[in-house]
């Protein structure tokens, strides 16, 4: 039986300039995948849905995958991909 869990989910640059916040709170089945939580990011930030599929996501101190788990207490990132050259 899978619970709900609140999850803080930190953003960065510009992430952090179209959704107007530092951090949003996304709530998510336990345990979730990223892929989930891109999804659930969209919805309640849609300035930033053109910019989900292609942030980079971590969990903990690690970059991680779509596949990967989020779990009560994780410490969630978002960072937009970086522009120039």
């Amino acid at each position: 039986m899978s619970t709900t869990m609140k999850i803080e989910v930190r953003l960065f640059a510009a992430a952090r300039e179209l959704a107007g916040v530092s951090a949003l709170e996304v709530e998510l089945q336990s345990p979730a995948t990223v892929r989930q939580l891109r999804h659930h990011l969209a919805e309640k930030a849609p300035a930033l849905a053109p910019m989900v599929p292609h942030m980079a996501i971590a969990v903990g101190s690690d970059y991680v995958e779509d596949d990967a788990l989020i779990r009560p207490g994780d410490q969630v990132a978002c960072i937009p991909p970086v522009s120039g050259g």
